[in-house]
């Protein structure tokens, strides 16, 4: 998986990834040749008492030096730029695969986890890339060159090498093998922490007014401690594979001295020559161990790059098709003989609905809670797709039409209106070129203007996250002005007046009527009194129409609507 990722994304910034492995191994060859330079200074130089020599060797070991520098700081510079601009692309293509789901598929997913996957595990690949493409790459080159030049100065203590990173490699395989599982923990874990504290925040009203912060705090408590945990297990692991590292770093160290200088007073070797061997030795190992710690990085990216493809390789259930169909007349929709199951259900939600809107109708949809009214606006907009029968816009199947041609000819305003941060016309625009007066006009449908000419900014006036520094009926009242900005063909209310005062609910049902007069209107509603006037009715009940005329014609012919009826004049009443 993770290898897979990084040959994709790669892909694009390979020239300079060149460069980096280039100015890597020019890096990694300088310091291979300083050890070398600096055993000639100390057998031809110190030894012999030559101080020009001395002289002529320093000088080329403090220029190889500068250039060391300034090699390494082009190498981070090019590494962190390819990084990052790796992770941004991953970034814009987790968020543009987001966007395709369909809400059974986010809550597949799951919001929390989504979150983590475009926000940490694209971090910790991006961590990798960072390191990896300076320290871990160096790591390997080191190890082959240091071997070659200990060889070159002494093959006998070369056999020292030859034990000891056997071993090394033997500790961090047996850590890797261990490791991964748990990281793979380790982000499931950041995803529940997420989860919670991201309905305590949402939450928060609900949690006071029944005063369980106490439960809450526990709850929180309890995912941060298994996040702990688990990462605690992963440190003891690590903490148990860098001490025996270490101890066979040192008992090499130990070796080196230990027969390099029987081999010094044997005269079968000079004694630069022995500091420049327990300098290579130190470079290898000490390569072994930078590479084993920067590998903790790796089996905790192989875990976020799987959850990263799992996003990116998910086969889309609501997709374009190949050869996709243009529309016909604006404004028509019908639904054919459509059913609908959730994934997983034994029960349709919706069965075999047929029915057809046409431009200049106002058709209102009512039902009584579960009965399939919102099911049926998430087919409309192909949202869900139906599971049998067939949902046309424009006289064209919406399976056959692009995604964004099916969604681009409703103005929709949901159930649970969103609004996104920014002033009161950038919501109003949400990235469409729309004038000031016609943002104003369609306020002023949607009975927002009054309200609006009353913020000291006006138009600038700041919209918070989810609209929170407005209350729910306002918040409506800009969705639908967001929604008839628009000037599509076919609108859908779903429920949308449902925090509006009768008063309001009257006023903006009427401007409605006159600016949507050549359009396809389809309003979903709790309150007979906002469907009232609609010239075609369609009551829901368990999935299915039962039945289908104006107001008048209904309380004669359909029962379910009767008792709709009834049971709001007697709340009226008791009220």
């Amino acid at each position: 998986m993770l290898t897979r990722l990084l040959r994709t994304y790669t892909r694009p910034y390979m020239g300079t990834i060149i460069v980096v492995l280039a100015i890597t191994i020019f890096q990694t060859w300088i310091n291979l040749q300083l050890p070398s330079l600096n055993a000639d200074l100390i057998n031809q130089g110190v030894a012999l008492g030559d101080s020009e020599y001395v002289f002529q060797v320093g000088s080329q070991m403090l220029a190889l030096s500068v250039v060391l520098v300034a090699v390494s700081v082009v190498a981070v510079y090019l590494a962190s730029k390819v990084a990052m601009s790796i992770a941004r692309d991953m970034r814009n293509d987790v968020f543009d695969k987001v966007l395709r789901l369909s809400p059974y598929e986010m809550d597949l997913f799951g919001t929390p986890s989504l979150i983590t996957r475009n926000t940490n595990d694209v971090q910790q690949v991006q961590l990798l890339l960072t390191v990896g493409l300076t320290m871990l790459a160096s790591a390997p080159i080191t190890v082959i060159g240091g071997v070659i030049m200990a060889i070159h100065h002494n093959a006998k203590l070369s056999i020292l090498i030859a034990v000891a990173v056997p071993l090394m490699a033997g500790v961090i395989g047996v850590v890797m093998t261990k490791a991964v599982p748990e990281f793979r923990k380790v982000q499931k874990r950041i995803d529940r922490i997420n989860g919670v504290f991201r309905e305590q925040i949402t939450g928060m009203r609900v949690i006071r007014a029944f005063v369980r912060d106490d439960f809450e705090k526990n709850r929180f408590a309890q995912a941060n401690a298994s996040l702990m945990m688990t990462q605690l297990g992963i440190n003891r692991l690590f903490a148990f594979a860098m001490p025996g590292l270490i101890l066979i770093l040192n008992l090499a160290s130990v070796g080196v001295v230990w027969f390099g200088g029987h081999l010094v007073d044997n005269n079968e070797m000079q004694i630069g020559d022995l500091t420049a061997f327990i300098s290579y030795l130190m470079q290898i190992l000490g390569s072994v161990m930078m590479a084993t710690m920067m590998l903790i990085l790796i089996p905790r990216a192989a875990a976020s790059a799987e959850r990263i493809n799992e996003v990116l390789d998910h086969e889309l259930v609501i997709h374009d098709p190949e050869d996709p169909q243009p529309q016909g007349p604006v404004g028509r929709v019908r639904f054919d003989n459509v059913t609908y199951f959730y994934p997983g259900a034994e029960v349709a939600v919706l069965r075999n609905l047929s029915f057809q809107l046409v431009p200049g109708q106002l058709t209102a949809v009512v039902g009584s809670t579960g009965s399939g009214k919102t099911t049926l606006v998430n087919l409309l907009m192909r949202f869900v797709d139906a599971t049998e029968g067939t949902v046309y816009i424009n006289e064209t199947d919406v399976k056959q039409q692009n995604v964004d041609d099916v969604w681009g000819a409703v103005g929709l305003v949901p159930q649970r209106p969103y609004l996104f941060q920014g002033t009161v016309r950038e919501t109003i625009q949400f990235g469409r070129d729309i004038s000031d007066e016609d943002i104003w006009a369609a306020l002023e449908i949607a009975q927002a203007a009054d309200f609006i000419r009353e913020l000291p900014e006006g138009l600038d006036a700041h919209v918070a996250q989810g609209g929170s520094n407005f209350s729910g009926g306002q918040r409506q009242r800009l969705a639908i002005a967001r929604a008839i900005a628009r000037k599509t063909s076919i609108y859908v209310f779903d429920d949308s007046f449902s925090a509006l005062d009768a008063s309001t609910d009257a006023r903006l049902r009427s401007a409605l009527i006159a600016h949507t007069r050549e359009a396809t209107v389809l309003l979903v509603a709790q309150r007979i009194s906002s469907v009232i006037n609609a010239e075609r009715i369609i009551v829901l009940d368990d999935g299915h129409i039962v039945g289908m005329g104006t107001h008048h014609e209904l309380l004669q012919t359909c029962a379910t609507y009767q008792e709709i009826v009834a049971s709001q004049q007697t709340a009226e009443a008791l009220s």
